[in-house]
């Protein structure tokens, strides 16, 4: 039967001329687009570490970064990001042996390399963007911003929160107190000496976990926190509508013309109110760009971070949250319903009173709100009083921001038929990315510790994510092409080049589902004929 089929190499036979690594690799393979890559990149400048020649004689030598860069690169591209496994497949893996030359460094060399270059890490997704844009796949026009909670490498068991120890010191300090009455009951009425010597252990117990908590508690107040992971001391208690979980709030801006993302960060935080400047800031700085206009969904509204914007000329395109609405099914008046006057700096009431500024501002998270206030005499008396203050409020209030107009403007505008399509894009231009990252590629959590190290990690997802889509955007082939005419300086041919490949990518894409449509409409119409 043997002789139907191929037979392999005997495994012991000894060969003369053994085949040579390269041959192991198709040349269309995205190694070769990592290798090619990395190798044009000055890592010196880029910060990295191990980058300088050493002065010793004594000894291994050193890891080159760019072989530990290639390795990560093709890792996270292949949903193989612990260190451990990548020491596996150098070992094993044909593709990864021909990338690091057949060197196999340890999972703890690989492990440390990417948790002592957070800022380099960082650096390469910006040099990326930068190549993006120059080869005019990233444009000028509208960027988007959204955030989603990727899980740190920290357990929830270990977190201790301000609430929940207040509540348990309570608890056991009620505890502690009935177990001194019963010793003293126990005491009184000579009760059997197993349950009298039992007592006081389970006291003792108590103490302990008391001793403990008021650690814990006084851990808080000494770092002025109301939350602390023993593990990963930056890690946040994030919450989501099904569950809460120990995260990073990991920010990305994206580009509306091929969606490469164009800016990332993260925050410990899990609001995206605070979030808008710096995202838009950054995305100008590594873009270049005087202006920018970019749109977020609705847990981006704030005024604070409107004038931020409008002072570093950046257009924000933010729905306002329907906050009012709640107000109106409880069949109360809204704040629009008063108008302010703004030649008696008042505002103007439903029933057409005034509410007066008072002398005194409020100062409140950093900001400074004027009170307009109407009076006991006139609000108790009015007819609309039940649709307008709370029943034990003596009259109506108003805070106003010293900078409403800012708000009041960004308002305006969100009304305008432009900004409703604008925002209506959205989703199509940011959400995917987080979709492939999380679901597609893999990447719903993190492996370092600390903000500074996890910030290194995200920044190399992200570089993966738009390193991945470049590739296939103008496949290995132009890729490689591109990285000869940035070796020679002069990438103006390869940029008609890629516009060209990509025009007719898009032509031909047209043109398959115009025909699919054609002759499903055909066979539908076929079907209803019969």
């Amino acid at each position: 039967m043997s002789e139907l089929y191929k037979q392999g190499l005997n495994r012991n036979q000894q060969l003369l001329f053994p085949p040579s690594i390269d041959d192991y690799v198709d040349e269309d393979n995205n190694v070769r687009a990592i290798d090619s890559y990395v190798e044009l990149l000055d890592l010196t400048k880029l910060q990295f570490s191990n980058t300088r020649k050493s002065d010793r004689a004594d000894g291994q030598k050193a890891y080159s970064p760019k072989l530990l860069l290639k390795i990560y690169i093709y890792g996270y591209l292949n949903k193989i990001r612990s260190s451990r496994a990548l020491e596996k497949e150098c070992k094993r893996n044909l593709e990864l042996i021909w990338l690091a030359q057949d060197l196999k460094p340890t999972y703890r060399t690989i492990s440390e390399f990417r948790a002592r270059n957070p800022k380099a890490l960082k650096q390469v997704f910006k040099e990326f963007v930068v190549l993006c844009k120059n080869i005019d796949l990233i444009g000028d026009g509208l960027k988007a911003v959204d955030g989603a909670f990727l899980r740190a490498n920290a357990s929830k068991n270990q977190l201790i929160l301000k609430k929940t120890l207040d509540k348990d010191l309570t608890k056991i300090e009620t505890e502690i107190e009935e177990y001194l009455k019963s010793l003293e009951y126990a005491d009184k009425e000579k009760q059997p000496s197993s349950i009298i010597n039992k007592l006081p252990k389970d006291l003792r117990k108590l103490k302990y976990q008391q001793e403990e908590l008021s650690k814990n508690l006084k851990l808080l107040e000494e770092m002025g926190k109301t939350q602390y992971n023993k593990t990963d001391s930056d890690a946040s208690l994030m919450k989501k509508p099904a569950h809460n979980l120990m995260a990073y709030n990991s920010q990305i801006v994206v580009d509306d013309s091929f969606k490469f993302i164009v800016a990332t960060d993260i925050s410990t935080v899990g609001s995206d109110r605070a979030q808008l400047h710096k995202m838009a800031k950054e995305t100008k700085e590594n873009l270049g760009v005087d202006k920018l206009k970019i749109v977020a969904d609705t847990g981006y509204y704030s005024a604070k971070e409107f004038k931020k914007c409008s002072e570093d000329n950046i257009n924000a395109i933010v729905p306002l949250a329907n906050m009012r609405q709640v107000q109106k099914d409880k069949g109360k008046f809204t704040r629009d319903e008063f108008i302010y006057n703004d030649n008696n700096d008042c505002y103007i009431c439903p029933n057409n009173y005034q509410l007066k500024k008072r002398i005194a501002p409020q100062i409140k998270n950093d900001k400074v709100n004027f009170i307009y206030t109407g009076t006991s005499a006139i609000c108790k008396a009015c007819p609309l009083k039940d649709k307008c203050i709370p029943t034990k409020a003596p009259y109506k209030q108003i805070y106003r921001w010293e900078h409403e107009y800012i708000t009041e403007a960004h308002n305006k505008k969100m009304q305008t038929e432009e900004s409703k399509v604008i925002v209506k894009k959205r989703g199509s231009i940011v959400e995917h990315p987080f979709g492939t990252i999380k679901r597609t590629l893999g990447w719903d959590h993190y492996l370092v510790r600390g903000k500074e190290k996890v910030s290194g990690e995200n920044a190399l997802i992200m570089f993966s994510y738009n390193f991945k889509r470049l590739l296939n955007l103008i496949g290995i082939n132009l890729f490689q092409k591109l990285m000869i005419a940035l070796k020679d300086r002069d990438i103006s041919s390869i940029k008609e080049e890629i516009a060209q490949y990509i025009a007719n990518s898009l032509l031909y894409v047209v043109c398959f589902f115009r025909i699919y449509f054609m002759l499903k409409f055909k066979s539908r119409k076929a079907v209803i004929l019969r």
